[in-house]
């Protein structure tokens, strides 16, 4: 308990400064009552999640409040994005007599069924001419997808696993259930409820917000050795493992309160994007360049490559989409440049540099043992792939022994190939358009606006590149955690920007031509 309190002021004290340096700019996209009572709930939630012994009694806390929060909200996705994080994503069974249990609880179920699942009622019932509405193409691939879920039964990547655990009616249902409310109704809240672009802004800038609270928290990681929330997660879940800490380089990886270094890297990888989007309203030099290191600094002390190439796409891709695109990308490798020539500078420089990538012989004994175990990991997936193309190989893990690492898992390190590996080529065709269909949708919106509304352009550029910045960081990792929370998220975020922008040109085009 001495420890949890000790963690409990540094991640309160470390939160009360954040809410305070970034409430300025929060405030330019969402109601000041709507701002302090998601601050309000963040601070009253942090203490009881440190202090609960168990998860039952953040749940019975955290529940009326989400429910009491999402109905006063006037934006509950924003509500959503930034309260995904006040715990660690770790799940506990729920107790039911005859069974394991129901299913997995954790705080983003938590919030899906008290945040999001009341918004979709309310969104049902709603008249908004402004929304999408009816079915779209995107809801039939995912209703596609999660029935391909549901039926093709993948055993769980359990080691030394006896019996071949059989599938079953009850456990189809159940995993019909959890993608409904995992999946489903994030896409379906977030793409209808965003119906205007200071709907979207308010979301990323809640996104935004709760990122920086996560990067605050990890640079302490880093810089103390001392994780916190690893303890809250073992006291929860019971599971020892996950208050091991994790090294590359010498350095600690940063997790914060998101599951693991990976996914608190991806999250700060989009944050860079987002934060290109919301600065360019911010005119202290200061406050931009202030809390532009923070979020690199926070990316940097997680020690995770894919998602440092993600967020120099991102960087990439923004300009790229934009007027005057060639000289914008010159000035952006320039700063790149110079950007790496002050990393190189710190003590943790010269670690970060051998790291990349594109330098010949770099990183470290760790580093290089995972990339030679993700060319293994491709190299035989693409073996299993060929001998089942269409609907891929549910018992592929068991074909796959040889990749079990001495955590006791077969990582599935490449998004792609493992979806393409369990359902096939018909699976990840789905699984893929369920992003591209509406991120074609947004470019559209984008180059048509592009002249005309330059502003609406750019908050249609930084959600496609962060879109493509998620696209290459799938590549080199697992779908767990945020990156498969956040795959539907922006796809739903990309979807809502498409419609505002057809609304906009159905408007201009019923709108009575004026005479010369």
């Amino acid at each position: 308990m001495e420890v949890s309190i000790k963690e409990l002021v540094v991640v309160f004290a470390l939160s009360a400064v954040i809410f305070r340096l970034a409430r300025p700019i929060a405030l330019r996209y969402s109601d000041v009552r709507d701002y302090e009572r998601r601050r309000n709930i963040w601070f009253v939630l942090t203490p009881i999640a440190f202090l609960s012994p168990n998860i039952w009694i953040y749940t019975a806390v955290a529940l009326p409040l989400f429910i009491w929060a999402g109905r006063k909200d006037r934006n509950p996705v924003a509500l959503y994005l930034l309260m995904l994080h006040i715990v660690p994503p770790v799940g506990v069974f729920i107790p039911f007599p005859g069974m394991n249990g129901l299913f997995d609880l954790n705080n983003y179920r938590l919030l899906s069924l008290c945040v999001l699942i009341p918004a979709a009622s309310r969104l049902r019932k709603s008249k908004d001419p402004e929304r999408i509405r009816g079915t779209t193409s995107v809801d039939v691939l995912l209703v596609l997808y999660g029935l391909i879920q549901a039926l093709l039964f993948v055993p769980p990547n359990v080691l030394n696993q006896q019996t071949i655990i059989q599938d079953s009616f009850t456990n189809d249902i159940r995993n019909a259930f959890l993608f409904f409310i995992d999946v489903y109704v994030p896409y379906y809240v977030i793409s209808r409820s965003c119906s205007s672009r200071a709907a979207i802004s308010e979301a990323l800038a809640a996104f935004w917000l709760a990122c920086l609270l996560l990067a605050a928290t990890a640079v302490f990681e880093n810089l103390r050795h001392w994780q916190l929330y690893t303890d809250m997660a073992v006291r929860w879940t019971g599971d020892p493992y996950l208050g091991f800490a994790k090294f590359r380089s010498g350095s600690l990886r940063a997790q914060s309160s998101s599951g693991n270094s990976l996914a608190l890297a991806y999250m700060l990888a989009v944050a860079c994007g987002v934060w290109v989007y919301l600065a360019s309203d911010v005119k202290s030099k200061i406050t931009r360049w202030g809390f532009t290191l923070l979020i690199w600094f926070g990316l940097l002390v997680t020690w995770s490559r894919g998602p440092w190439i993600g967020a120099a796409v991102i960087y990439v891709v923004i300009p790229a989409l934009g007027p005057k695109a060639l000289s914008k990308l010159v000035k952006g490798a320039v700063g790149a440049l110079l950007l790496l020539l002050l990393v190189a500078q710190l003590p943790m420089g010269d670690r970060f540099i051998r790291m990349l990538p594109f330098v010949k012989g770099g990183g470290d004994d760790d580093t290089n043992s995972t990339i030679a175990y993700r060319q293994r990991f491709a190299e035989k997936s693409w073996e299993l792939i060929q001998q089942h193309p269409f609907l891929g190989d549910q018992m592929a893990l068991q074909k796959l022994e040889s990749l079990r690492q001495g955590e006791g898992i077969i990582d599935a390190v490449n998004t792609f190939a493992s979806v393409t590996l369990f359902y096939g080529f018909i699976g990840v065709t789905i699984f893929i358009g369920i992003i591209l269909i509406p991120t074609f949708g947004a470019y559209r919106m984008v180059r048509a606006n592009l002249q005309s509304d330059p502003e609406f352009a750019r908050l249609g550029a930084v959600l496609i590149a962060c879109i493509v910045g998620t696209l290459v960081m799938l590549v080199s990792c697992s779908f767990i955690l945020a990156p498969a929370l956040f795959y539907y998220v922006f796809a739903a975020l990309a979807a809502a920007y498409a419609q505002i922008g057809r609304r906009r040109a159905a408007a201009v085009r019923r709108a009575p031509k004026t005479g010369s």
